[in-house]
This record gives C-alpha cells, structure tokens and sequence, in this order.
C-alpha cells in the first residue's frame, strides 16, 4: 500500500520539466487516471487500496481449479453443493448482505474474490454435464442458471455506480432486480441437482 501511496505522490508533484504541451498532456492523462481509479475504489470500497487485490491466490479456494486439469466427479459434485449451499445462504441474508453493496453480493456469487462455493461454478457445472440423467434438461437449465449468474452480476456491479451516473435509477433497483436473478439461479440449480441425483 505505502508503495501506491508513494507512486501517487510522485507524481501528484510532479512538475513539468518544459512547457512542452505534450508532455504536460500525458501527466495531466495519469494523474486524471489515477485519481479516478483511486476516488472509485474509495467509493465503492471505503478504502482507495483495497480494490487492488482483488484475488488472494493462496486462499483455499483458488487452488482448487488447475488449468487445463479436471477436478474429477466427487469433487466437482461437493463444490455443487458448497455453491447451493452458499447461494441458499445469500438468499436467506439477503438484507444483511447488501448493506455492502453490490460487491458484497457478488463476494456471495463467486464473481468477485474467492471465498464463495460459487467461484468457478461454471466449470463445475460443465463438467457433471454428463453425469446427467437427462443431458439436454441439464445443459438447458445449466445455461439459464449461466445467464442468470451473468445478469445478477451486471446488476450488482450497476449498483455500485449508479448513484454516480446521470441515471435515476437507486441501487435498490438494481440489487432487487439481482436477487430475482439469484433465485433464478437456485431454481435452476435444483434442476440440476435432480438431473445429478443429489
């Protein structure tokens, strides 16, 4: 962080060498750049900093997916149900959540960090898709379930800035319209679960 720190207040002093236009351009460009980044995180966040680790890669759950390697039926069904399980639990807590804002939402839809059992539930998905008793039931549902993931994710993401926007719409709106999408996405994965057996 104190490296942040110092690189913002270089080049907040920084002065131009010349009156060159072009070169006062460029650091006019960066400074205006980094001052949005870091007012935003400051907004959305309450502190500039944390926006810029977004992922812990050493936390538990990023080391569950590899690249390239499956994660094999009994586990890919185990993070099914951890991902149900936290989905049950956003939607159950859901006014206690939102006081966060959209991202604590997302934290809960796997989208932002890793923490929750829906981080990289998509490849979980995928992949029991042929342990489906009825493959086209599954794959229809699964991508419902992917489409309702993506809109409830916009929305959240929305209601962060939309009080900054000309638009008129209150974040409320846009944290309603995610948990509906959210319920949606349980709906669908009980689909699933029944196609699964489990």
């Amino acid at each position: 962080m104190q490296k942040h720190q110092d690189i913002l207040s270089t080049n907040l002093c920084m002065q131009p060498d010349s009156e060159d236009e072009i070169g006062v351009t460029k650091r006019r460009q960066f400074l205006s750049s980094s001052l949005f980044v870091l007012t935003s995180s400051f907004v959305v966040n309450k502190n500039p900093f944390q926006a810029l680790a977004v992922m812990d890669s050493s936390q538990d759950n990023a080391k569950v997916f590899k690249a390239g390697i499956a994660l094999g039926k009994e586990a890919a069904i185990e993070r099914f149900k951890l991902g149900r399980k936290d989905l049950k639990y956003l939607l159950d807590n859901y006014s206690s959540i939102t006081p966060d804002g959209g991202d604590g939402v997302r934290r809960y839809l796997g989208t932002v960090g890793v923490s929750s059992g829906l981080y990289g539930i998509t490849k979980v998905l995928k992949e029991l898709q042929d342990e489906a008793e009825d493959i086209v039931e599954y794959t229809e549902s699964m991508n419902d379930f992917n489409a309702y993931l993506s809109a409830a994710d916009t929305a959240c993401y929305s209601a962060n800035f939309v009080e900054f926007s000309a638009a008129k719409t209150k974040p409320e709106k846009f944290l309603d319209d995610a948990k509906m999408d959210a319920e949606m996405m349980l709906k669908n994965m009980n689909k699933m679960a029944a196609e699964l057996g489990i």
